[in-house]
């Protein structure tokens, strides 16, 4: 063969990680500038970009409105602004549940998950389709309100509106940044550099961490741009790619790139050695503690290493606890089958966001827990879409020691199916937010579950008569410490008096957006003097709130440490200076759109107790 040939390839290869270098280094005005991708010198088609609002919300994990409206919910994000570029409080917008870490100092917080990657910080996540799929150039996120909460931005090579799936559904992150801090609640259009990808999608996930938020953050639209045809530079070839090289395996790193994750969970052919070096002075116990250190990925690597090291990380005391929510692109049936003989002692299973658009199968699921669920005791399942009736039978026969259940945002189990959770009459957490549970279904768990210490039953729309509900709590769930009834449309006085009377030992209420409450009752004041060791108490939007209740709050609830009264006309800064000098321990008061609260008193209060953090929304 001539030599021209071979030195025509290294050329060729040359010229290509050029470009690619010339691509990704390029600022991020001119990335988003351009119109349309051309070549320098020769006359190729011009690839016209496709600018796109999303065209409708898929699915999401919490958002801070009622299922039943428009404000405040993640179906804001359909279409184009309703809000940006003014900035503030508006109901037009998008608006997750929580926000900074306040949640999780409350009684009802859980204790988190180890081998957590710490590149994976998604708290919540919300997928957008758009009418037509494109390679992305740009995607624009409008924020109109304490920005900066995306970390991670996806697309997906699945059409929504495609009849069938494909044979594999792929996620690939067109970009990842860990939570940081923006300096004022402004809004902006945040445009962060993008990753190239080589499949056109018109499915993107927002996933969020609002932690380092002073307030809620919201959305008002996000912009699709791409082109139709792949573009030039990101085309594959043979050759090295630069981006393999720089990116530093960026897949593996975000916890997205998990193609061959099943093959690293399955048994592989190892060589045995005749000694396994200072490993064999080691107690057992040791290296167990050393690699209880190690995240998921990491631990099946180093199972293919030697049989030492394999018989290590496939010792099923390294699953006692196991959160493969970092890994939910990838998961599936084959991965649940892979771990079943590491998972034969688990206690903790957190599934949360796997197992949708058919990755996970009835079927699978319920072999799984039929082999792992004899010890759980903790399982996670929020989003969980392929769950049904079956797998909540599968639950409550497959796991009696279980204490803890969160299906928080299944909203495709049916309602009739809620009805077997019951049967586990050693619950003691039960998180069923935004789920189709029924007032009969409610009814026969708090009958039978009398451990429950924490229950959440905010925006389950389909329950009639909470004021049942909650007589039923006061009878039977004594130990209740924390109770979440968010966005609940019809209790009343009465439900509050059965429910103070009877769950002396709560701690924590969220009675949000509650609109039949009424302060004129004595409804709160009823709270008050019943419940002395409440922490958080959230009154949202409940117009009626008055002086005399924030009184008696001072008066009997000295442990408040959370409260939220956004919206009342009725409360006086006097009050609320009783408030905080009776509750040393308060460090969260939330009085948004209170009227008679404005801008000088709240920096007054400031002044007066510094460790408070004291939150004034505000409406451009």
């Amino acid at each position: 063969m001539s030599p021209v040939f071979p030195m025509l390839t290294v050329l060729s290869m040359f010229y290509y990680m050029c470009l690619r270098r010339r691509a990704r280094t390029a600022t991020r005005g001119e990335m988003n500038s351009r119109r349309a991708i051309e070549s320098n010198t020769r006359a190729l088609p011009i690839n016209v970009e496709i600018v796109q609002y999303a065209k409708e919300v898929l699915d999401f994990s919490s958002h801070y409105g009622s299922e039943n409206s428009m404000s405040y919910t993640m179906w804001n994000l359909a279409g184009i602004p309703n809000v940006y570029p003014s900035s503030g409080d508006f109901t037009q917008t998008a608006v997750f549940r929580t926000y900074g870490t306040w949640w999780d100092r409350c009684p009802s917080a859980r204790l988190p998950f180890k081998r957590t990657p710490p590149t994976f910080c998604s708290q919540d996540y919300v997928e957008l389709a758009f009418e037509e799929p494109v390679y992305p150039t740009a995607v624009h996120i409008l924020e109109t309100y304490h920005p900066g909460a995306v970390v991670r931005i996806l697309a997906c090579s699945a059409n929504p509106y495609s009849q069938n799936l494909p044979a594999e559904v792929r996620w690939e992150i067109l970009w990842s940044e860990a939570p940081t801090k923006v300096n004022g609640p402004q809004a902006r259009q945040f445009t962060p550099c993008i990753k190239q990808i080589n499949f056109p999608t018109n499915l993107i996930r927002l996933e969020v961490n609002s932690s380092l938020l002073d307030y809620y953050t919201e959305l008002d639209a996000v912009v699709l741009h791409g082109v139709k045809e792949r573009p030039v530079l990101s085309l594959k070839t043979s050759m090295i790619d630069m981006n393999d090289i720089d990116d530093e395996d960026d897949e593996e790193k975000y916890g997205c790139g998990m193609d061959t994750l099943n093959k690293q969970f399955s048994i592989v052919t190892l060589r045995e050695w005749p000694t396994n070096g200072y490993f064999d002075k080691l107690p057992y116990e040791l290296i167990q503690l050393i690699l209880s250190h190690l995240t998921v990925p990491d631990l099946c690597r180093l199972a293919q290493t030697c049989k030492l090291l394999h018989q290590h990380c496939c010792d099923p005391l390294q699953y006692i606890h196991l959160s493969l929510q970092p890994y939910w692109a990838r998961i599936n049936d084959t991965s649940l089958e892979y771990l079943q003989s590491r998972c034969t002692l688990i206690q903790w299973l957190n599934l949360s966001w796997t197992g949708n658009r058919g990755a996970i199968s009835v079927s699978g699921f319920s072999r799984f827990l039929k082999v792992c669920g004899s010890e759980l005791i903790r399982l996670e399942l929020s989003c969980g879409h392929f769950l049904n009736e079956t797998c909540l039978e599968v639950i409550t026969e497959m796991c009696p020691n279980l204490q803890e259940l969160n299906l928080s945002s299944c909203d495709k189990i049916p309602p009739q199916a809620f009805n077997h959770i019951a049967k586990v009459g050693s619950l003691k957490r039960l998180i069923l937010y935004r789920t189709k549970v029924e007032q009969t279904a409610v009814l026969s768990i708090l009958n039978f579950c009398s451990e429950l210490q924490h229950l959440s039953l905010g925006s389950c729309v389909m329950i009639e008569d909470y004021d049942l509900i909650a007589s039923m709590m006061g009878a039977k769930c004594k130990k209740l410490r924390s109770l979440d009834l968010w966005r609940c449309k019809n209790i009343t006085e009465s439900g509050i008096a059965e429910l103070a009377s009877g769950c002396q030992l709560l701690e924590e209420l969220d009675l949000g957006w509650c609109p039949t409450l009424q302060s004129s009752t004595g409804c709160f004041t009823n709270l008050a003097r019943k419940l002395p060791n409440l922490q958080k108490l959230f009154l949202t939007a409940n117009r009626s709130v008055c002086d005399t209740d924030i009184e008696e709050l001072a008066a009997n609830c000295t442990h408040l440490r959370q409260l939220d009264i956004l919206g009342t006309r009725m409360v006086s800064p006097a009050s609320l200076r009783k408030l905080l000098e009776s509750c040393k321990d308060l460090s969260l008061l939330d009085v948004s759109f209170c009227s008679q609260i404005d801008n000088r008193v709240v920096l007054e209060l400031n002044a007066n107790f510094p460790n408070v953090f004291i939150k004034k929304s505000f409406t451009q």
